[in-house]
């Protein structure tokens, strides 16, 4: 039976088997010493004579060992990896894998390695200690996020992926259709619609962790495809939501070791922000707190614009997504359309260390208001029903008063993990110019495919 290498520590004197990578080789003439690596840890394995086929072991084998769990001298004691005080005596050797010479080294943190050079061998990157730590990292996030939402009663539920293109912010990644020629789904932006339908359906608390794709540019804090902790309540008001989501980070943050500025998170509106910041993102914390990357500074943005002026077209249009309630000493004035440019939403933001990590917003639930921000957005009823008239029907059953958030998942690990982007935290990233890790994607396809899409690609002259 298998025995992982952070369990040895518990199993001195024992025979044991061992399974793992060769991270290290040393030959000492007589005896060989490997250090050989699973994802538990290290340990020193000492090959003597007797054992076989030690002189094949090179970087990266995959081997199975068989031996016994000793002490090692207090002089020769490893304190930095928690199994240093044990090696293991190896009476037996197989080689399972044998590897060829690596592309790229896995033994250093990766950050002076090309990037096209990574995403193309990511299963290799993924070896190395730094990686496996993000990982790991990454699933006691969202370990404990699914922990605090059952504990609040929320309900985890799955919303599709194949969904319908609307106008909600950023260009939508579009699927056609083989059955029904000259149609699309899209990928959704964000289960915005669908956890709306879900209050209606009667669900009340829902949440979940939520592919969200965008064609939009690239940065460091951005990918086409990433995830958040989508979560939304029915009866609940702007604080209900922001006291849930505050419990939330705290939790999360603490049981990472991180420290929090402030507690409770400070509250700063959206002009405040503008005039004091320049930006409605913002960094907390002094020179000096910067200089500890264990410290996190969170604060809330609230009182957002309702509407944004579109230059180009000189129409007014939705600050943050088209289903975000005004505040009630505003809805007047939406309905009569006055004052547009100055009217305020119930929507709030939550920023840390310089980044936005969640927007959120109470939700319009009354159809004729609804309605009329389709209007003042210039969507002719037509276009309106075309759009969002599945929603705008679901209202017209009793639609409960909604309120929800979307923290992104990538970028809260970032910040724990203390990386400089969201690459270093997601398995299988796109590279900065929207290339798939080890898959070349995009690519082009076989004309059959093409035809049974009833599709035809314009090349360029």
């Amino acid at each position: 039976m298998r025995t992982v290498v952070g369990d040895i520590v518990k199993k001195e004197g024992m025979e044991i088997e061992l399974f793992g990578w060769v991270n290290a080789r040393r030959d000492h003439g007589k005896l060989v010493f490997i250090d050989l690596r699973d994802r538990s840890g290290f340990v020193q394995v000492v090959f003597g004579p007797r054992v076989a086929n030690v002189s094949e072991l090179r970087l990266e084998y995959v081997v199975r060992i068989k031996g016994e769990v000793k002490k090692r001298p207090p002089n020769m004691v490893n304190d930095k990896i928690p199994t240093g005080a044990y090696e293991i005596d190896a009476n037996e050797l197989e080689i399972i894998g044998v590897a060829e010479s690596l592309p790229l080294p896995v033994d250093g943190n990766g950050y002076d390695i090309d990037e096209e050079v990574r995403m193309k061998y990511r299963y290799l990157d993924l070896r190395r200690e730094r990686m496996k730590n993000n990982l790991l990292l990454r699933d006691k996030v969202t370990r404990l996020v699914r922990e605090y939402f059952s504990e609040n009663g929320f309900i985890e539920v799955e919303t599709p992926l194949l969904t319908k293109s609307s106008p909600e912010g950023a260009r939508d990644f579009l699927v056609p259709s083989r059955l029904q020629r000259g149609k699309f789904y899209a990928l959704p932006q964000a289960p915005q619609q669908y956890k709306q339908l879900l209050m209606v359906g009667g669900i009340e608390r829902y949440f979940q962790l939520a592919k969200a794709l965008r064609d939009e540019d690239l940065r460091g804090d951005r990918q086409f495809e990433h995830t958040q902790i989508d979560m939304e309540m029915s009866f609940a008001t702007e604080q209900d939501v922001r006291d849930m989501v505050e419990g939330l980070m705290i939790r999360v943050a603490e049981a990472c070791g991180k420290k929090i500025l402030k507690k409770p998170f400070p509250v700063v509106t959206h002009e405040e922000a503008i005039k004091k910041y320049g930006a409605d993102k913002f960094d907390l914390r002094s020179v000096d707190e910067k200089k500890n990357p264990d410290i996190l500074a969170f604060a809330w943005v609230v009182d957002f614009p309702l509407f944004e002026l579109d230059e180009e077209t000189k129409k007014y249009t939705f600050a943050h997504n088209p289903f975000s309630a005004p505040k009630p000493e505003c809805v007047e004035k939406v309905m009569k359309g006055e004052d547009l440019g100055d009217l305020r939403a119930q929507q709030f933001d939550l920023v840390c260390n310089g980044y936005e990590i969640a927007s959120g917003g109470v939700r319009i639930s009354d159809p004729a208001l609804q309605e009329r921000i389709f209007e003042i957005m210039g969507l002719s009823p037509d276009q309106a029903e075309k759009n969002f008239g599945h929603l705008m029907r679901a209202y017209r059953y009793g639609a409960p008063p909604h309120a929800g958030m979307a923290p992104g998942l990538d970028r809260l690990v970032m910040l724990l993990a203390n990386e400089p982007n969201i690459r270093e935290v997601i398995a299988f990233p796109v590279s900065a110019n929207g290339q798939t890790s080890v898959m070349d994607a995009p690519s082009e396809v076989e004309k059959k495919q093409l035809d049974e899409l009833g599709i035809e690609i314009k090349r360029k002259p």
